[in-house]
């Protein structure tokens, strides 16, 4: 199972509505006056009808984990995490998702929005040294985390060289790549597409386990983008080149 962290308190409408029709809810503290809007009453009568523990309070803040909760916060059973084998066998072919080290837990959600939307069904996470998959992540996704399998692994240069045996190919986004991200032939194929540290990109180990390094070509000054945009990017180029958006 997943350690206690990974989806074990969510906060924000969105995010616990999903975990709620996920079934993984077990209390639910909810404002006063949210109540008055459709949505969250709806909420608390399908958590009631569930038999959820619902608290009705003036303020969820004190409880809360986030500055910005919106209102509602719950304590979620953990999501499971997967082996390397089930994250391959997500999608056909496969499609990964690789984070090396992504510090700003609200760029991790918010990439893994972007990834479910494109149609990628699995992230890989290093265990240390990397954002918390707390709720920070999981309302910046707005539920989104309901819809992956996550990968944790002791090592992410060592998880891209068990993807190489399991006949993957990996991609990893870095601004100092050598080829464009736009057309790469090797996302019709299985691929893990890797992103690294804000600011730090890619670790050296890491890179030198890809089998490409790409760079989104600009045509404005800019010198780089936000972690979770160039991301979007990526997964929305990888989905284009296999047909699954037009």
């Amino acid at each position: 199972m997943a350690p206690a962290g990974i989806g074990d308190s969510v906060e924000g409408l969105h995010a616990v509505a999903a975990a709620l029709t996920a079934g993984r809810v077990i209390a639910l503290r909810v404002e006063a006056h949210r109540l008055k809007s459709d949505a969250y009453a709806a909420l608390v009568d399908a958590a009631r009808s569930a038999s959820v523990s619902v608290d009705v309070v003036d303020d969820v803040r004190p409880h809360a984990t986030t500055s910005a909760p919106q209102g509602v916060i719950a304590v979620c059973r953990p999501i499971a995490t997967t082996t390397l084998q089930e994250a391959v066998a997500a999608t056909e072919p496969a499609a990964l998702l690789v984070f090396d080290h992504l510090e700003d837990p609200r760029n991790v959600g918010a990439a893994v929005r972007s990834a479910v939307a494109a149609g990628f069904q699995a992230i890989v996470v290093p265990r240390r040294r990397t954002a918390a998959l707390g709720a920070a992540a999981f309302k910046a996704a707005a539920g989104t985390f309901e819809q992956v399998v996550v990968a944790e692994v002791g090592s992410i240069p060592e998880a891209l060289k068990r993807l190489d045996q399991l006949g993957v190919w990996r991609v990893g986004l870095d601004a100092s790549g050598d080829r464009s991200l736009f057309g790469l032939d090797l996302f019709t194929g299985p691929v893990a597409l890797v992103v690294g540290a804000e600011g730090s990109g890619l670790s050296r180990l890491t890179a030198e386990r890809c089998d490409a390094l790409v760079a989104i070509p600009h045509a404005g000054p800019a010198e780089s983008l936000n972690a979770s945009v160039a991301i979007s990017l990526a997964v929305f180029e990888v989905a284009r080149m296999r047909g699954w958006v037009t």
